[in-house]
């Protein structure tokens, strides 16, 4: 399997991709800065230089040519601004989507956030506001595409080390914390799990071994 990553120099990204590696996939990673490359070479992938705050539709198409999957799992980060926020964790979402349909690449994984229904709450920091809204706005564009798409919406992320136990269930969940570590291995084995298509699915760490949790979606 090939499969086209987002911010790609991420940190669920990158383990992602050794993740990957180690299973005998292929990882394309597109990365906005060239001095990442070297970090997602030794993670297993291919870099591109690709920013998605400025790429034609076409040009990341290209990337996507003959991928058999594509994960979208970037995000302006803390800090980045509320424009940031509008142009890559919605605008680049919805430019890959775009991408990925007309390079005939129907697998579509897309990493959101819990708490979206909670965007609009007078206790919800204003740019932790704005990060939600981008969210969810990536989400409902997302959704009604002709595209075999699953939404990943972790719980807060820690970078313990890997679990391999987590809860994952249709919204909402209780709010609890996962390792970046297993939303990667999540991810992975939703790439080859189509009973999740069509599904928003929220994640935490928890009893279940990944494979069953990701299996016990109906």
């Amino acid at each position: 399997m090939r499969v086209v990553i987002a911010g790609g120099h991420g940190q669920i990204a990158l383990l992602l991709e050794q993740l990957l590696a180690t299973r005998g996939d292929a990882a394309t990673a597109l990365v906005r800065n060239p001095d990442h490359f070297a970090d997602v070479q030794e993670a297993g992938a291919v870099p591109v230089l690709c920013d998605l705050e400025s790429a034609t539709v076409d040009s990341v198409a290209d990337y996507l040519n003959g991928a058999d999957a594509a994960v979208f799992a970037a995000g302006a980060g803390a800090g980045s601004g509320a424009a940031r926020k509008d142009t890559v964790d919605f605008g680049a979402a919805a430019l890959f989507a775009t991408a990925a349909a007309e390079a005939g690449v129907r697998r579509f994984l897309q990493v959101s956030t819990v708490g979206i229904e909670s965007a609009d709450s007078p206790s919800v920091n204003p740019e932790f506001a704005v990060y939600l809204k981008a969210k969810k706005a990536a989400e409902d564009d997302l959704k009604p595409r002709d595209l075999d798409w699953t939404i990943l919406r972790p719980g807060p992320l820690t970078n313990d080390a890997p679990t391999g136990l987590v809860t994952l269930a249709a919204p909402v969940l209780p709010r609890s914390e996962v390792t970046r570590a297993d939303v990667a291995a999540v991810l992975a084995e939703l790439l080859t799990a189509p009973q999740t298509i069509g599904k928003t699915l929220e994640l935490t760490n928890g009893p279940t071994p990944i494979p069953d949790a990701v299996r016990a979606i109906l």
